[in-house]
């Protein structure tokens, strides 16, 4: 299967479309939260060629220690591409303004699309309201999508219900180890907290992870089981 999301005029023009036949192998990378040294090794452990592509899910900012070393990163290679995350939009709306801020940065938050997709496989930071079409989402609603009939953290989830078409790949909400679901994949496994920074490989449908140091703390109460 093939199919192409189809979003609103507002949002399609935020939509970047991979052909992935052109790469090697892919993968979908969670939430890096300015954990430098955890993104170094995992890619290492990748070992990337140069025609393989890697997609982050958002979030390559805020929380961790290096979130600037994230974004030279991320930007100095052309392998590496990411939709917006919530964190990156709190810096575009003015809700946060780290003193790490650098010229040039905001604009590269700004040039992130809100989605991408390749073959039957969508990117978005949050996830999708499987009530809804993806033409009546919101650029925030993709952003932050968790419970949309729920409670936050308490859920119940956006994948609970979710049967497709697309096979979504996520961050935004932590687990405790990567959802894998048929038409869900969720890729945050609280690296900057002290869990794993996790890959999946598209190509072998497997997930390769590396662990990380513990930059914040969080309650449990706030890392989900994904069974």
């Amino acid at each position: 299967m093939s199919t192409k999301p189809q979003f609103g005029a507002d949002l399609e023009a935020r939509h970047a479309r991979f052909d992935v036949d052109r790469y090697e192998d892919v993968y979908v990378v969670g939430d890096v939260h300015g954990s430098l040294d955890a993104l170094k090794r995992l890619l290492a452990r990748l070992e990337l060629n140069d025609d393989d592509l890697v997609i982050f899910v958002g979030d390559l900012v805020r929380k961790g220690p290096d979130s600037p070393g994230v974004v030279d990163f991320v930007r100095a290679d052309p392998r590496l591409v990411s939709v917006r995350g919530n964190n990156e939009q709190k810096i575009l709306r003015g809700d946060k303004d780290p003193d790490w801020l650098r010229e040039g940065d905001r604009e590269y938050f700004e040039s992130l699309p809100i989605a991408i997709s390749f073959d039957a496989a969508l990117v978005v930071h949050g996830g999708v309201d499987p009530e809804r079409s993806l033409e009546d989402h919101t650029a925030d609603e993709l952003l932050t999508m968790r419970s949309p009939h729920g409670d936050g953290y308490d859920g119940p989830f956006w994948y609970d219900d979710y049967d497709g078409p697309h096979r979504v790949f996520f961050g935004h909400t932590v687990h405790d180890r990567p959802v894998d679901r048929e038409h869900a994949v969720g890729l945050d496994t609280g690296c900057v907290y002290g869990g794993e920074l996790t890959a999946y490989d598209y190509r072998n449908d497997e997930f390769r992870t590396v662990a990380s140091k513990t930059h914040q703390d969080r309650a449990s109460s706030k890392v989900v089981d994904p069974a």
